[in-house]
């Protein structure tokens, strides 16, 4: 797995749960599914909360899923992020395995 997608994987977790903790204090469960076919990662990060977003305390002050989606597409790859029908978020990516060219 190139450096930059594995890297990029992993903030994208590390966000999609902090937001999660922020975001959604009622929920009891995360599930992160992280699989990798042959020419992309996908994960997927979703909570069971209530699916209203909470305001956090204090104020967010940060670009979560904006920041998100910007790496996830410099690297070419697709992001998606909403309620889940019935309660909940969801978090999505799909990164590309093979390496960029610099053209």
């Amino acid at each position: 797995m190139p450096q930059e997608v594995a890297r990029s994987a992993l903030r994208l977790v590390q966000e999609s749960v902090t937001n999660a903790g922020k975001h959604a204090p009622d929920a009891t469960e995360i599930q992160v599914v992280v699989r990798s076919p042959q020419e992309h990662v996908h994960i997927r990060v979703t909570d069971n909360g209530s699916g209203s977003r909470a305001a956090p305390a204090g104020g967010s002050g940060g670009y979560g899923l904006v920041g998100m989606r910007e790496r996830i597409e410099l690297l070419g790859g697709r992001f998606s992020a909403g309620p889940v029908p019935g309660a909940g978020w969801r978090v999505e990516a799909w990164l590309p395995l093979a390496e960029r060219d610099a053209g």
